[in-house]
This record gives structure tokens, C-alpha cells and sequence, in this order.
């Protein structure tokens, strides 16, 4: 349930075309669903605006499906995140009509007409190639929610003229997600460079000394551009979901 379907729904009642009863069933499973083995949160899109998404993690693919299958009753959409390859060929084989992105470990299913007012672009940066599967957990969650995406690549301070070729990109966007590892220097860099909201994540790739993104977390919670804010490690979801709320109108 969204302000969308639920406008919708007291129009049909306004109307007469939708009776007092049908309208009251319809609501009757707010604010959640009770599952076997989890309750729904049906009730966040209208408090949020964004719909429930699920983790994946930790989850067997029957419990998946079953919730996977209940969202998409609910609200005809699904996205699903930190899914392992046999995990979502065993939730597609129940529901097909999800969609598997390998390197984000990303199920998803939108609706088309599932368009959400923005107000620009959300650019999304990594340092190196090794985070790019974090930055694209975040491409796609801010696609999903109906975001004009941009990606930026391996532009890490190593080769900072990599960076500045891009400059109008960059300066184009209404937000920014920068995801990088080992020190974590390059959402500092941009947030210099850029008048918007840039979305920092540390990411777990580097060597021993990075402690699995501890350091380039410290490192980003220490910046010194004060347009930076930062999210767990690793936390593409979180990313792309704050910088959502960001840029809609």
C-alpha cells in the first residue's frame, strides 16, 4: 500500500464504483502481513514512500518466495538484495518473473508504472573496480526506485585525473554515491568538487590493514567535506535508498 494505490482506492469508493466492504478488505492488512515465517511491512510505502525491501541474507529460498510472492500481491513490485546465484535460480524457478543481477546479488521486479517524481540524477562512483559490485547493489535499488542513474567508474585518487575528466558529470548530479575501499579517500575528493549531497560508502576490499573497511569507514566519518555522509560498509541498499529521499521531489 502506497498514497498512490490508496488515492486510487478512495476515489473508486467516492465514486461508488468500490463498496465499503471491498474498501475495508482492502485496507485490512495494514500495517503488516503475517507470513510463516515473517510479517510484511505493507504499511511502509504510504509512511515512507518507498516500499519494504527484503535481505536476502540468512533466508532459505522457500522463505524468499513466499515473501517475494506476498510483496508482489501487495505492492507488484520486489527487490531482494545480498541473494547468492543459487539461491535466486531457485526463487526464479517458482517466480520467473524476477529478475537476477549476478554482480549486485540483486532480485527485482518494478512495475512500469511504478515512476516516482525526481528531481535529477544520482551519479554513482567507485575508487576501483572491486566495488563495483557494492556500487551496483546501489545503481540498481535507486533504478528500482525510480531514479535516473549514472555510473563512474575506477576513478580512484591513485590516478585522480581519471576523476576530473568527469568533472561535469559529476557537477550534473542532484546527489552522489561514492563507494570506495582501502583508505577511503575519494568521497573527500568529490564532496571538494561538487555543491550537492554526496553519499559515502567504505566497501571491504583492501589489504590487511583496511580491517575488512573499518579503515575507509573512520576515514569517511573523518572528512573534512562537510557535504559527506556515510553509511555502513557495504551498505549499497542504504545508499541508494537516503540518496532516494534526496533527490524526489
Amino acid at each position: 500500500m502506497n498514497r498512490s494505490r490508496l488515492h486510487e482506492l478512495l476515489a473508486d469508493f467516492e465514486r461508488g464504483d468500490l463498496s465499503r466492504e471491498a474498501l475495508v478488505e482492502e485496507l485490512a492488512c495494514l500495517p503488516f502481513r503475517e507470513l510463516p515465517e515473517a510479517r510484511i511491512d505493507t504499511h511502509r510505502g504510504l509512511r515512507q514512500g518507498l516500499p519494504e525491501v527484503v535481505l536476502g541474507q540468512g533466508k532459505t529460498p522457500v522463505q524468499l518466495v513466499c515473501i517475494a510472492r506476498a510483496l508482489l500481491q501487495e505492492d507488484g513490485e520486489v527487490l531482494v538484495t545480498r541473494v547468492e546465484p543459487e539461491a535466486a535460480a531457485r526463487v526464479r524457478e517458482d517466480l520467473p518473473e524476477l529478475t537476477y543481477h549476478a554482480q549486485a546479488r540483486v532480485l527485482s521486479l518494478r512495475k512500469v508504472s511504478a515512476a516516482r517524481a525526481t528531481r535529477g540524477t544520482i551519479v554513482v562512483v567507485t575508487a576501483g573496480t572491486a566495488d563495483v559490485p557494492v556500487a551496483e547493489e546501489a545503481a540498481l535499488t535507486a533504478e528500482h526506485y525510480g531514479n535516473k542513474v549514472e555510473r563512474l567508474y575506477d576513478v580512484g585518487v591513485a590516478g585522480l585525473q581519471r576523476l576530473l575528466a568527469s568533472l561535469d558529470l559529476l557537477r550534473s548530479a542532484q546527489v552522489l554515491i561514492v563507494v570506495a575501499g582501502m583508505e577511503g579517500a575519494l568521497p573527500s575528493v568529490v564532496g571538494g568538487l561538487v555543491e550537492r549531497p554526496v553519499v559515502a560508502v567504505p566497501t571491504s576490499v583492501g589489504y590487511g590493514a583496511s580491517l575488512q573497511g573499518i579503515s575507509a569507514l573512520l576515514g569517511m566519518l573523518n572528512s573534512c567535506s562537510p557535504n559527506v555522509t556515510v553509511v555502513n560498509i557495504d551498505n549499497g541498499f542504504g545508499a541508494a535508498f537516503v540518496a532516494s529521499l534526496i533527490n524526489r521531489e
